[in-house]
């Protein structure tokens, strides 16, 4: 039988999202205005725009856009965080260049990109890709400086190699800080994916947003920005799911009375 703290665990997203809508339709009814929609309509529109085929291609290439730039981060991002953790030089090569880009916003980058590789898909997955990657750095970085000496030692002696110690031990350790940093790093993809879309505007649901705004279609306005964070709360649950799954050795196994997961 389901625990009290689970089901409330579990029933605090969705009561906070009712809670967030009936704030936000008492206010709209209360201020009036044409620019801000009651919950309701935004809602009522939603039906229109997945059933609209136009629409639902704009959305399917966002996350497509989103799913290569992530995957190429992590899979660049990883390796090297894990490199700098472990060598000084590593670090001492790639910690300045990082220092300069990490202040930098990425959407900051998109008129220079534009002017090299111009508006397509390319401009927009290398934008999230530089979103994604400094986070997936940084945890992975953290996550392999605090794995033991003692564990490489060990494997040295098993007569395990540097980049067989680098993957068998180095890796499995740090994969509870690495996971950490790819799940903000997901945030931060849906983020950049939406800020590219809107400046270099040709197709994906950063479009679709401006474009209805240009037209005063408030409504829909609103109805995409309910869309895009349900996408983004049920990645990042997919994520967690995930996560846990990989990472269960590394977690108490028994259920907290709070958790923000």
């Amino acid at each position: 039988m389901m625990s009290s703290a689970t089901l409330i665990r579990r029933a605090a997203p969705v009561l906070a999202c009712i809670g967030l809508l009936a704030v936000w339709q008492v206010a709209s009814l209360a201020l009036k205005n044409d620019s801000f929609p009651t919950a309701t309509e935004a809602i009522r529109a939603i039906p229109d725009i997945l059933g609209d085929k136009e629409s639902l291609i704009n959305i399917l290439a966002s996350l497509r856009r989103m799913a290569i730039g992530f995957g190429v981060a992590v899979l660049v991002s990883i390796p090297l965080g894990l490199l700098m953790g472990r060598s000084r030089g590593v670090a001492a090569f790639f910690n300045p260049l990082l220092m300069v880009i990490y202040p930098v916003p990425k959407a900051a980058l998109m008129p220079i990109i534009m002017l090299w590789l111009g508006v397509g898909d390319v401009t927009k997955t290398l934008v999230i890709f530089l979103g994604v990657s400094l986070p997936v750095i940084y945890h992975s970085f953290e996550g392999a400086k605090a794995v033991e000496e003692k564990m490489l030692w060990s494997g040295a002696a098993m007569g395990l190699s540097p980049a067989q110690r680098l993957v068998r031990i180095v890796l499995p350790a740090a994969l509870p800080e690495i996971l950490t940093g790819c799940r903000t790093g997901l945030v931060l993809a849906l983020i950049t994916m939406i800020t590219s879309e809107m400046i270099a505007r040709q197709s994906g649901a950063g479009n679709i947003l401006f474009n209805a705004l240009d037209m005063g279609q408030y409504d829909t306005v609103f109805a995409m920005i309910i869309i895009v964070g349900a996408m983004g709360i049920c990645l990042d649950a997919i994520f967690e799911r995930v996560r846990a799954r990989l990472v269960r050795w590394s977690e108490p196994q028994f259920d907290m009375p709070l958790s923000f997961s």
